[in-house]
């Protein structure tokens, strides 16, 4: 295909990296519907929280481990190749992952997929950013932010509906048919695109990176599930892991070939919105991980009926992402930044109030202004990360971008749960104490494992029938209690995120001529 033809498909081109990104976003938000299925032993495979938590991390870990040299493999090797054998990847761990006969197999499927969606996700915005002139790119980039948000509309909805009419697994393979049509139409719509220069792939990069943030989260997911952190395993694997990171990042500063090239962060507008990304995902990953067992366990809907109540906030991020450009050009970026990590901080404060019978209208307005604010930021963040590197190196940018956010939902999900877990289990282990005083049927390891989360606290409540009713009440105000420090820790996080905006992001977008100037001299 020739840069003519390249240029006039364009648009339709953006319809199909659309596509790839619904599929991989998607996937996720249909996972969280499911969470209270999956740990079910009857209807799903019975996983714990922690268990859970794994099977969403393991998507995130491998996919925020392997971004860095899947950018850099797409620069050099074709970022259309690397497109079509991600979603071939993707798509058959899809599979896999809906006839997983227990935890452990999902967990190992659900790195699967995530290594197939490393190898797209990089290559979406770098296409964008090669195909695109400056004066579309941020039009272009609004439209593929605005995708997330329908990702966020048609996972939970669709995921509640096909749990209410098929088995769990349909949830993933659903994804099947969708990668089917994006390969089809990859070849008459995307040109192949590469960056003659690109240096060789970082294997010792990668080496140290995955298992770095693996040690870490491990070891943060096991505190939260022992509620300690004397275990030598738990404090072994934070310092390890830390450790392998510390080395990973002198690694990158002096290797000629890096996987994160450290030079970007040179740059105000690379470093500024890449620190304000990790922070607001970060802060909103736990929070709508625990709102669907907020919506199923505490509230007790159904999960179609859980799903629809995230369609609210999917539409405020499919409305203000593609919105976000012109309000830069009205307000300027770092008005507008400051203005909506203040709008998600105000709705962490309101968390910190939930309720077990909080009316539904304002927990939907909250979530409503927060993703919305979340769209107005990510977009004008993106566009400036992606513009400030050069062209030939969009595959880098773009997987430093991903990186960051993938990192900060791994991170958000340990952290947060962790947070939550620890204080269920202190306002719980008096009232389980009890039960098992009263029940022969209930063994000290029955209580321990009860005291993990509000999911297996209602496992026990059926098993004991009548007699565990009396620890309903307390089970979800515990929940609730947890929910509320989860969302202050998330508040913190926000407040942190808004100083960084205020003290070190630049006040002017760069100009369309700037950016050609920076395309030329690269």
């Amino acid at each position: 295909m020739d840069q003519q033809t390249a240029y006039r498909r364009r648009w339709g081109g953006l319809a199909v990296l659309i596509i790839c990104l619904l599929v991989i976003v998607a996937d996720n938000t249909i996972l969280n519907v499911a969470l209270k299925t999956l740990s079910d032993p009857q209807r799903g495979v019975g996983a714990s929280q922690a268990q859970l938590a794994w099977a969403i991390n393991a998507y995130t870990l491998v996919f925020a481990g392997l971004l860095f040299t899947s950018g850099v493999l797409g620069d050099r090797w074709g970022r259309r190749r690397m497109l079509v054998a991600g979603l071939t990847v993707f798509g058959a761990a899809s599979a896999l992952t809906a006839y997983s006969q227990n935890p452990e197999q999902l967990v190992a499927a659900r790195a699967a997929m995530g290594f197939g969606a490393a190898m797209v996700m990089p290559q979406t915005l770098s296409v964008i950013t090669n195909v695109f002139p400056p004066e579309e790119r941020a039009r272009a980039i609004g439209l593929w932010a605005g995708a997330v948000g329908l990702a966020m509309a048609i996972g939970p909805s669709a995921g509640g509906l096909l749990l209410e009419n098929f088995w769990w697994g349909s949830i993933f393979l659903v994804n099947v048919p969708f990668v089917l049509l994006g390969l089809a139409l990859m070849f008459v719509l995307i040109p192949e695109s590469r960056n003659e220069d690109a240096g060789r792939p970082d294997v010792l990069g990668v080496l140290l990176s995955i298992p770095g943030l693996v040690l870490v989260v491990y070891g943060i997911i096991t505190a939260g599930q022992r509620a300690s952190l004397t275990d030598w395993d738990v404090y072994g694997a934070l310092l390890l892991g830390v450790a392998i990171l510390a080395l990973f990042v002198f690694h990158e500063s002096r290797t000629t070939d890096p996987s994160l090239d450290v030079r970007f962060f040179r740059d105000p507008r690379f470093s500024v919105s890449v620190a304000t990304i990790m922070v607001l995902f970060f802060s909103m990953a736990g929070i709508i991980f625990f709102l669907s067992f907020y919506w199923q366990s505490v509230r007790e809907f159904p999960p179609f009926v859980a799903g629809l109540l995230v369609l609210p906030a999917a539409l405020g991020q499919m409305i203000f992402a593609p919105l976000s450009p012109t309000l830069v050009r009205l307000v300027g970026p770092r008005a507008l930044a400051l203005a909506g990590v203040a709008t998600v901080c105000c709705s962490f404060a309101f968390y910190t109030q939930i309720r077990v019978d909080t009316p539904l209208y304002m927990i939907i307005t909250f979530f409503f202004l927060q993703t919305s604010a979340m769209a107005v930021v990510l977009t004008p963040a993106t566009n400036a990360i992606m513009s400030s590197v050069p062209p030939g190196k969009a595959g880098a940018g773009s997987a430093v971008q991903n990186t960051a956010r993938q990192i900060a939902t791994a991170m958000g999900v340990a952290v947060l749960g962790a947070v939550i877990s620890i204080r269920y289990r202190a306002d719980m282990e008096g009232d389980l104490n009890a039960v098992a005083e009263r029940s022969h049927d209930v063994s000290p390891k029955d209580v321990q494992t009860a005291a993990e989360s509000i999911e297996a606290t209602m496992t026990l409540v059926q098993r004991l029938g009548p007699a565990g009713e009396a620890l309903v009440a307390p089970a979800k105000e515990a929940f609730v209690a947890g929910l509320h420090l989860a969302a202050l820790v998330s508040l913190c996080f926000g407040l942190l995120g808004l100083v960084v905006v205020w003290v070190w992001m630049p006040g002017d977008p760069p100009s369309h001529e700037e950016d050609d100037r920076e395309a030329r001299t690269s």
